[in-house]
């Protein structure tokens, strides 16, 4: 009986939706609530921030990639934001996103690739000793019919021996009834034929009797 293998396709298909998920955490999370003023500098960039809402405003310092900052109003291409220090200066709209940036994401993905490992290690684990399971089950039913053939072939051996021997009773009954009723034949002829000699010489010697009675 061959070894029963994996399924690798399902498993397959689990490990893809776990590495999707991996992918999905690290992306930008674009549809996280607008309605939150938190916002982060673009983690492709470190921008410059203006005074005012336009290119033609000066330049009053810059913010660092992923700093986090609040957002207060919006106003053509520009975002007016509260930086840490409590200053507002205006920024790029292109040059803020909506979800933390990879510095501050990268602990908790680093926490949540540990736990999908584990999850994925825990699930191998767990497949290999189903298919184990399955392989030990399928082993004891192999054995177990391999013992009922066993039983099945000495069971049609001894019912053959018992046919013969009971064709040879029977053959043996059968000569052995012949014999009987041949000697019950030969008895019976025999008590026949006294019979019929008895009943031929009694009258004879009867009648010779009488006549010897006669002379007296």
């Amino acid at each position: 009986m061959p070894d029963i293998q994996p399924a690798s396709p399902a498993l397959t298909a689990l490990r893809g939706g776990l590495i999707t998920a991996l992918i999905t955490l690290a992306a930008p999370a674009h549809a996280e609530d607008p309605a939150s003023d938190a916002r982060w500098v673009s983690d492709s960039l470190s921008t410059y921030v203006r005074s005012g809402p336009t290119d033609g405003h000066r330049i009053v310092g810059t913010l660092k990639s992923g700093q986090k900052v609040t957002l207060v109003s919006s106003q053509g291409n520009y975002s007016q934001v509260r930086g840490q220090s409590g200053d507002l200066v205006w920024i790029l709209n292109s040059d803020l996103q909506a979800v933390p940036g990879q510095n501050e994401r990268l602990p908790q993905l680093d926490a949540q690739v540990a736990e999908l490992s584990g999850q994925l290690k825990t699930i191998d684990d767990s497949w290999k000793n189903r298919v184990q399971g399955m392989q030990e089950t399928l082993d004891s039913r192999k054995a177990l019919i391999d013992e009922l053939e066993t039983r099945n072939k000495a069971l049609n051996e001894q019912l053959e021996q018992s046919q013969s021997t009971l064709r040879d009773t029977q053959a043996r009954l059968g000569d052995e009834n012949k014999q009987v009723m041949m000697r019950y034949m030969v008895y019976g002829g025999s008590i026949a034929g006294a019979g019929l000699l008895a009943g031929l010489i009694l009258p004879a010697l009867t009648r010779g009797r009488k006549r010897n009675d006669r002379w007296f």
